[in-house]
């Protein structure tokens, strides 16, 4: 005679309970907090710079909060799990919202750092409020060396998959906006699902339920309006209309165009001006071709994505190729095809001497052998750790492998009106990479007084006349000399020192924020 079918039971677990949900809830609770978390984490360094100060700040105040909401659970009274339910749909809301909410913030207010902390916190107390609430449902049912093991392990799991799923997937294919919607519906579908499963010992379920439906409704409305709310938030940012808004793995970009004046902003930060940008690309390409006399047949330019630095150097009729590196693939597509843009860079990228290359400018000087007689580092500024490292002493020791023994290298290097340490900084680095510098300065407009360094392997003059018959629109002979003064309230004092900047420091990063902050 066989033994009846008897469900299996774990020591101290009650018969008829199935606790297995609960313990996928834990997976829930761990995974989208941490996806809430990084993206406030990249939220805040999108829009305030910096990411190793935001991330940290961000990480610091979520796992203080949870702590916060940890203690809070002792209060808890009644039907725990119903108060699960109802944090998961808040947490949810919250979580769900925050990208946009921050976003919003910037645009309307200018006032980030008050609604982020504020978020993280919130966020960080109902995530600390939901562990212990489930560990108090389930204490009468499994035994508690059992509970805690089971919780801890999904809990574990939870945040392994949220740290996988962020940066490789969830960025790149949806972005961070819906990024925070989506998981704002695994929250509140979740929360749903247990008020099914739970129905029969579950107090309040009608209401509970309807928490959920009106939550997951906002959210799906968040989630199919992501980019037209992005859009209007961006309009409050720029003063002219916005013409196209993308946001990419590697940033936002905007373009606005108004009474003829075409800009790119990049996470917000003008990039060009196309009502002064001849200024800052002539003085960019045009003082290094006159150090080389006759045009160099390879150059290289790593950035300048939007093919202006590119528009330049096809100028002279001895380039025979141009390798433009851009980690950005959404900004060259964007200025090869949009008739607006190409119209600004004459098509530059398109040009057969042309072989646009979409990588991250570090890993493709590893890896690639060429020789160029030209290097143009038209950068963003290094206002975070990521693009610290393309003006550290190691990265100008990579390129300058890939300079020819007779060729020349130049870098934009910020204001050294407003960031005179950065830029005396950056030369200081390149001179520490055994490169021989010649700093000089351009007045553009859109960006003020604005610095570049010519660099070499061997010493080289400062250029006097610039090569004949190339068309230009504001650079000329007698102005090239004067490029190469600078003022005493531009230059370094006697006794004042600067650091090199090296990947394993990066003072270059901390020099450029603290000059910069308040700057207009």
């Amino acid at each position: 005679m066989s033994a009846p079918d008897v469900p299996f039971v774990s020591p101290g677990e009650s018969p008829g309970i199935r606790p297995p949900i609960l313990y996928v809830a834990a997976f829930v609770v761990a995974t989208c907090g941490l996806v809430y978390e990084l993206v406030a984490g990249a939220m805040a360094s999108f829009l305030l710079g910096d990411s190793v100060t935001q991330f940290s700040l961000v990480i610091g105040l979520y796992l203080s909060a949870m702590g916060v909401g940890s203690y809070l659970s002792r209060y808890a009274g009644g039907d725990l799990l119903a108060r699960f339910v109802h944090v998961e749909v808040v947490i949810g809301l919250l979580g769900g919202f925050s990208a946009t909410i921050l976003f919003a913030a910037f645009a309307w207010f200018g006032a980030v750092r008050p609604v982020l902390f504020t978020i993280v916190s919130l966020i960080g107390i109902g995530v600390g409020l939901e562990i212990p609430l489930l560990l108090a449902v389930l204490q009468d049912r499994v035994a508690f060396r059992d509970l805690v093991a089971r919780v801890l392990l999904f809990d574990y799991l939870g945040a392994l998959a949220a740290s996988l799923l962020f940066p490789l997937v969830l960025v790149p294919t949806i972005g961070v906006v819906r990024t925070a919607f989506a998981f704002g519906l695994v929250n509140v579908v979740f929360a749903l699902a247990l008020t099914v499963v739970f129905a029969s010992s579950l107090s309040w379920k009608r209401v509970l339920r309807a928490e959920c439906l009106v939550a997951g409704g906002l959210l799906v409305a968040g989630l199919v309006t992501a980019d037209r709310v992005e859009i209007i938030a961006e309009r409050r940012l720029y003063a002219a209309p916005l013409v196209y808004a993308r946001r990419t793995p590697y940033q936002r970009i905007a373009v606005t165009h108004w009474r003829g004046d075409v800009r790119l902003y990049l996470n917000g930060a003008l990039q060009f001006s196309s009502q002064d940008e001849y200024r800052y690309h002539e003085a960019l390409v045009h003082p290094a071709m006159a150090l080389l006399g006759s045009g160099p047949r390879r150059a290289l330019v790593l950035g300048g994505g939007d093919g202006l630095v590119v528009r330049e150097i096809l100028k002279y009729p001895s380039v025979e190729q141009v390798v433009p590196v851009d980690i950005d693939p959404a900004v060259t597509e964007l200025f090869a095809e949009e008739p607006l843009l190409t119209q600004l860079n004459a098509g530059s990228l398109l040009d057969d001497r042309v072989r646009v290359v979409n990588r991250d400018a570090m890993i493709w000087l590893e890896e690639t052998a060429d020789s160029f007689g030209l290097v143009v580092v038209d950068l963003p500024d290094p206002s975070n750790l990521t693009l610290g490292k393309l003006y550290s002493r190691g990265f100008y020791r990579l390129v300058r492998r890939h300079l020819s023994e007779t060729g020349v290298m130049v870098v934009q290097a910020t204001s050294p009106q407003v960031a005179r340490r950065s830029f005396w900084c950056i030369d200081t680095t390149m001179r520490s990479a055994e490169l021989h510098t010649q700093p000089y300065h351009a007045y553009v407009p859109s960006f003020g007084d604005w610095g570049f360094i010519l660099a070499a392997r061997h010493q080289r003059g400062v250029p006097r006349r610039l090569v004949p018959g190339i068309a230009m629109r504001w650079l000329h002979d007698d102005l090239l000399a004067g490029l190469f003064v600078f003022g005493a309230d531009q230059r370094l004092d006697a006794d004042e020192k600067v650091r090199v900047n090296r990947l394993g420091e990066l003072a270059l990063v901390r020099y450029y924020d603290q000059e910069w902050r308040g700057a207009p």
